[in-house]
């Protein structure tokens, strides 16, 4: 994925074997949960009154926030992909996903609002990109899409004031960690706009991944007129919500539905398929299959916990390939999780089989590591990738669990804490949902049972989670991350001391310094290696989180329905659907 535009199409080569972004990051039974809402008739389509074709859909509850350069979460990304568009886009391969279940075609990256780019490698090791933006590319409101709108959004991301936690992603860019870090202007990033048409970016070195990140929510434009207008409210009224994607913000009633309708100035316009999309905002898994079966929803990604074995199994359900993992994730500031021993004590207490088979029943697999399978390696042969060449960190399978609860006690007890005993009360926070909720309710007496100590549950409302867990004010939380690009960077450097998706709160030196290597790093077997030890610290030494699950997609689609494409970072595509 290094050279030309269309050689580099990832999901050619996203042949992963069953798993696989916002994300990451959150995603339907990983995270996007959903506010509990009822399904109505709002928005929902009328064929038989004009016969124009609308869809339905339900990804998620309220989104914490609609813009792109600070969402984090699969729900608001998927939106961002229907409403913005960036450099490089998702679009259907025409070839079925590894799924194989006839309603959903796989995803391929693909120019788009860049016509095309040149790649150069300069002199002093670093690499030049020059864009050429399409002609005709407008805003939702007819004016012209520029240049100088990714420069602004790139320098927006990096810039410290607006506090993205994805500025990160953007640490490739040369000055872009120094602008983070607060040492130079967000002016000084290496990007920048040389005409109306032509966009210039000049990475650190070579990035094998950064073709992706084109593609990313946070990396695409955004309008600095409407948001100097409308401030942190931009997003929420239509007049300032202005957007360069295939549809446009129609409305937003909160806590109900956003309605998005095509936009006449996208460039593709008439290959576009719905007039309106409803993204119908509910976390109620009871309510979102009744919707479904009602025929209120075309689209639903979750159903209650009891039905889903069957749904699964009558082919009402389809499952296709997700790069994600599902975990628990430690407050390492806090007593006692500020100690490895007892974290990776409640790591071992997990009976990941028992969760896989008997709690979520959807073709997950127990996780051995953290980054999950999928993830390419470059030295993976024979279809090997970075989890089969990294390993297990424990045995994740029953097979093995009592051994793991012996261990988890002995370390316990070297903590301080024989048989529980001294361990004070600690909470495990979750969102509402009835898979969480069951996940939680099984780690709950596995902790209990196995190591001796009290677990309280708490569960919250989506936003409230979120923003909950991001302050650090929990001592476990359930967590998932979703590839936001296929390779191990995008599940490690978020864990970068001071990083924005960085939950556990955790900071190390050394682990830091391997990162930092592992980008720096251009040759492809140093660079994996690398990025090896640092999950050896993350998840073997410190135990940081405890990997539970690798995931699976799993999705309901309304019969008559063709045009769905989806990819395996958890985006799906409705812009082309069709009757």
């Amino acid at each position: 994925m290094k050279k030309k535009v269309l050689s580099i199409l990832l999901a050619a080569t996203f042949t992963v074997s069953m798993l696989a972004g916002c994300g990451s990051s959150t995603a339907t039974d990983d995270g996007a949960a959903k506010k509990e809402d009822a399904a109505d008739d709002a928005g929902k389509k009328d064929t038989a009154s004009d016969g124009e074709f609308n869809i339905t859909v339900n990804l998620a509850s309220e989104p914490q926030t609609m813009d792109p350069t600070l969402s984090t979460s699969l729900d608001a990304g998927t939106m961002a992909h229907h409403l913005f568009e960036g450099l490089m886009k998702w679009e259907d391969s025409g070839k079925e996903t590894n799924g194989s279940d006839g309603t959903a075609n796989s995803a391929a990256l693909v120019p788009g609002q860049a016509e095309s780019y040149e790649k150069v490698a300069n002199d002093d090791g670093t690499v030049t990109y020059t864009f050429k933006l399409r002609d005709g590319i407008k805003w939702s409101d007819g004016q012209d899409v520029t240049a100088n709108d990714f420069e602004y959004a790139w320098k927006r991301l990096v810039n410290p004031e607006t506090a993205a936690d994805y500025s990160y992603m953007l640490d490739c860019v040369v000055n872009a960690q120094d602008i983070i870090d607060g040492n130079k202007s967000a002016d000084e990033l290496a990007v920048k706009a040389v005409d109306d048409k032509t966009f210039e970016v000049t990475l650190v070195n070579d990035l094998p991944y950064f073709e992706e990140l084109c593609a990313f929510p946070a990396m695409m434009p955004v309008r600095q007129d409407m948001i100097e207008k409308g401030g942190d409210q931009w997003t929420f009224n239509v007049d300032t919500y202005i957007s360069n994607g295939a549809y446009k913000m129609k409305e937003w009633t909160h806590n109900s539905q956003i309605v998005v309708e095509k936009n006449e100035n996208y460039y593709d316009f008439e290959n576009l398929g719905p007039e309106t999309i409803t993204f119908k905002l509910m976390d109620n898994q009871n309510a979102m299959l009744s919707g479904f079966k009602s025929g209120e929803l075309d689209f639903i990604q979750d159903a209650p916990q009891a039905e889903i074995t069957s749904l699964i199994a009558s082919g009402d359900m389809k499952i296709v390939d997700y790069i994600g993992t599902y975990y628990v994730c430690f407050q390492t500031e806090k007593e006692p999780f500020n100690d490895p021993k007892v974290r990776k004590a409640f790591s071992l207490a997990i009976d990941r089989t028992y969760i896989v088979n008997q709690v979520t029943q959807s073709g997950q697999v127990e996780a051995g590591g953290f980054v999950p399978a999928g993830i390419y390696d470059a030295e993976g042969t024979d279809g090997d990738d970075f989890r089969t060449v990294g390993g297990d960190y424990y045995k994740p399978t029953d097979a093995d669990y009592e051994a793991n609860c012996e261990e988890a006690r002995k370390l316990l007890a070297e903590a301080g804490y024989e048989n529980g005993e001294g361990f004070p009360v600690v909470e495990y926070l979750y969102n509402t949902s009835d898979a969480h909720k069951a996940v939680a309710e099984a780690l709950q007496s596995m902790w209990e049972n196995e190591l001796g100590v009290t677990v309280t549950l708490n569960n919250q409302e989506w936003a409230a989670f979120l923003q909950t867990r991001k302050d650090g004010d929990y001592s476990i939380a359930r967590n998932s991350w979703i590839a936001d690009y296929n390779d191990p960077m995008s599940f490690l450097d978020m864990w970068l001391t001071g990083g924005g998706n960085n939950d556990c709160q955790y900071s190390n030196s050394d682990y830091d310094s391997l990162i930092a290597q592992a980008k720096a790093e251009t040759d492809t077997s140093k660079r994996m290696e690398l990025l090896h030890q640092a999950e050896d610290k993350l998840v073997g030494e410190d135990s940081v989180l405890a990997p539970i699950y690798f995931y699976t997609q799993k999705y309901m689609l309304a019969d008559g329905i063709k045009g769905l494409y989806c990819c395996p970072l958890g985006y799906f595509f409705f812009g082309y659907t069709h009757q």
